[in-house]
């Protein structure tokens, strides 16, 4: 069993930036094997994606509402994905999760994604 705890959320203001980590634990060989991605949930809508990795760190996916904005990237060695948010704007503001795939390659399904985190809160202020 993997376990996944993501940090690094807070407030910030519309154009600023923001760094989540994504720590994982358990069978740490196992999920560096694995892809892992990031999504997000905002009030009373549903869970959507937003970026994924291979579990090598090639074939980054992003969603278009943050392509150009947003930068995932892992280090096997520390166990941990991150996701780099830049130039936020009020409409990213949501739960963020990160979550490990059964799959050793990038994916955008939810489906997908075996283990998943509590999530970390993004608001961004206007």
């Amino acid at each position: 069993q993997v376990q996944l705890v993501e940090s690094g959320g807070g407030l910030v203001q519309a154009g600023g930036a923001l760094r989540l980590s994504c720590a994982a634990s358990g069978r740490t060989v196992t999920v560096s094997y694995m892809g892992v991605g990031w999504f997000r949930q905002a009030a009373g809508k549903e869970r959507e994606f937003v970026a994924s990795i291979s579990w090598s760190g090639g074939t980054p996916r992003y969603a278009d509402s943050v392509k150009g904005r947003f930068a995932i990237s892992r280090d096997n060695a520390k166990n941990t994905v991150y996701l780099q948010m830049n130039s936020l704007k009020p409409e990213d503001t949501a739960l963020y999760y990160c979550a490990a795939s059964y799959y050793s390659d990038s994916s955008s399904a939810k489906g997908d994604f075996a283990s998943w985190g509590q999530g970390t809160q993004v608001t961004v202020s206007s």
